[in-house]
């Protein structure tokens, strides 16, 4: 049996206390970086394949259903706007398409082949990279572009949280983040959901940074989308720079758009 789909340790969850509850759901989630500690070796493969395969050129696809593929379109939207990286370089797919980021739809994880349909609209090739999101490691959205993804050669990786799943054997680099039963019995959005959003958090960031978009530990390639942004920037600039007046520094980051482009514009100037 899956141990997603696992009874709970807990019973009798209607008759217990709100700090029972909420205690209970604490001491559940405290043993999901223990369980993403066992994967680092896993994830590490991964991070370097997907880093190679970016240098190269290619793209970082998360294909999933219901909460991990939600969790997959978070982590790829949210890549631009903290490093600076070009939109369409990593790119969240779920399983009914964009409705389903909201509202689920029915059945739409069952599709074998829409996965590889929906990659099709972007000229996936091998160059590219792609990730399978499922905590069951069945879902057949997900297994079945995956299947269709090996056999045209392009670097395929998962995320489940069971060991010895269909997906895990169709992925080259398999993550697998073994969390146990969930606090209500099959409800994976919680401990599994955790455990994929940690894992997602590390293979992003750590690409991200192997690519050159942080420096030190600052991310200086960020979109100046907004008013604390650009406040941090600013900042960003200052301490780089050297420049001491608030309002210097930040006009130099504006004019050139990013706290790397106006340090650089800086000191080569000088």
């Amino acid at each position: 049996m899956k141990t997603t789909e696992a009874d709970s340790y807990y019973s009798d969850l209607e008759k217990m206390s709100t700090r029972e509850l909420l205690l209970n759901m604490n001491r559940e989630d405290q043993t999901v970086p223990i369980a993403i500690g066992k994967a680092i070796p896993q994830i590490e493969q991964a991070v370097e394949a997907i880093t190679e395969k970016m240098k190269a050129g290619g793209r970082l696809f998360y294909v999933g259903a219901g909460t991990s593929g939600r969790l997959g379109i978070v982590d790829a939207s949210e890549c631009p706007p903290t490093y600076g990286i070009e939109h369409g370089k990593v790119i969240g797919l779920i399983a009914g398409g964009d409705t389903a980021i909201r509202k689920a739809v029915e059945f739409a994880e069952d599709d074998l082949t829409q996965g590889w349909k929906d990659l099709q609209d972007y000229a996936i090739s091998d160059l590219d990279v792609v990730v399978g999101i499922a905590a069951s490691g069945s879902t057949p959205y997900v297994a079945g572009t995956l299947k269709t993804c090996n056999a045209h050669g392009i670097t395929t990786v998962c995320i489940v949280c069971n060991t010895n799943s269909e997906i895990a054997r169709l992925s080259r680099f398999p993550i697998e983040v073994i969390v146990g039963p969930e606090f209500v019995t099959g409800s994976t959005r919680m401990k599994s959901g955790t455990a994929q959003k940690l894992a997602l958090n590390m293979i992003s960031t750590s690409v991200m940074i192997k690519l050159g978009r942080v420096k030190g530990n600052k991310m200086v390639d960020m979109q100046l989308s907004n008013h604390k942004l650009v406040d941090r920037g600013t900042k960003m600039v200052m301490k780089n720079t050297g420049i001491s007046d608030y309002e210097t520094a930040k006009s130099l980051l504006l004019t050139f758009g990013s706290v790397r482009k106006a340090t650089e514009a800086h000191l080569n100037h000088e």
